[in-house]
């Protein structure tokens, strides 16, 4: 694995990715999102084999909603505490438009997984849909959050 972030095209990403992308496609119908009515899904692939998806989760008293990507971690942590995250996939569908929109992660969730990367011991690889059409692909959740903050921070 590069240890810079790349871009490229569909075609591009191995299988893996591309199976890991259309599960959180799928997912992206249990997204609730009437406000922005940006539905956000992810989809998490853990080293034993089990995919974990979680989506958006909108609240009308915001912040109290929650981003798909947390959902899913959270997900992976509470059921499968002791298995590691392999890669970790991002999708976005903006109402009335066909296809994905491109969506990369907020740095609230970037800080999550950097955390997550943080408690294994190793980092796993986090694709997104950039603009025009490409895919950022990760090599870390830290490579998204250069100058990131944890528990080192924390400790004197």
């Amino acid at each position: 694995m590069t240890n810079s972030i790349i871009t490229g095209t569909w075609a591009e990403l191995d299988v893996e990715s591309h199976e890991l992308i259309k599960k959180a496609e799928d997912a992206l119908q249990n997204a609730y999102a009437p406000y922005s009515r940006f539905r956000v899904a992810a989809a998490i692939l853990l080293d034993n084999g089990v995919v974990i998806t979680g989506t958006n989760q909108e609240n009308a008293a915001y912040p109290d909603g929650m981003c798909a990507e947390r959902v899913a971690l959270f997900a992976k942590a509470s059921q499968y505490p002791e298995r590691q995250i392999k890669k970790l996939v991002v999708v976005a569908q903006a109402e009335n438009v066909t296809g994905l929109t491109p969506a990369t992660c907020c740095g609230s969730c970037r800080q999550a997984m950097l955390e997550f990367e943080l408690r294994q011991s190793k980092t796993f690889e986090v694709i997104m849909q950039g603009y025009d059409m490409e895919w950022i692909k990760a090599p870390s959740a830290e490579s998204l959050l250069p100058f990131s903050f944890s528990k080192r921070n924390l400790v004197r």
